[in-house]
């Protein structure tokens, strides 16, 4: 592993904790973007690989600072996950992003709703209610990581 990437993940997932607590109230939803625009961020600049790293290892310490639930591990790394592989793929932070909506708006939530909230949580949670909540954290959060990206490649910082 280089020194430079490993020093970025380990920002991103520092920033990713660090933002945690700020939520933005959407209905009856709240809108924790902060993960989603590291995965889009993590996706783009390190890899797939690098993305899931650093999407689980901050659902670890969100869970243990109790700033999250287990409901950000298959959100966070399949979302992770896709838009490395989309920027992977295609080199355009647009799909980038959309493989982060698909992976936690509807991959994660699925995941969620059928394997970790009952078998770890013992609860049983809408379908419907996850993809729609994990959809609006999903695709604000993915907003704002596209705008990171154009400010860091303006700013002489990234280069695509």
């Amino acid at each position: 592993m280089k020194t430079k990437q490993v020093a970025l993940a380990v920002i991103l997932v520092a920033f990713s904790v660090a933002l945690s607590p700020i939520f933005i109230p959407v209905g009856i939803a709240k809108c924790f973007p902060a993960q989603h625009m590291v995965n889009v961020l993590a996706g783009v600049m390190l890899g797939p690989l690098y993305a899931v790293i650093i999407a689980t290892v901050a659902a670890v310490l969100r869970n243990i600072l109790g700033l999250g639930t287990l409901l950000a591990f298959p959100g966070g790394m399949i979302g992770a996950l896709l838009a490395g592989l989309a920027y992977k793929a295609f080199k355009n932070i647009y799909w980038a992003a959309a493989g982060e909506v698909v992976g936690t708006g509807l991959l994660g939530a699925l995941a969620s709703a059928w394997i970790v909230a009952p078998m770890f949580m013992d609860k049983s949670m809408a379908m419907t209610t996850l993809i729609i909540a994990f959809s609006i954290s999903t695709v604000g959060g993915s907003i704002f990581g596209i705008l990171a990206l154009q400010l860091l490649r303006k700013a002489g910082l990234w280069k695509p």
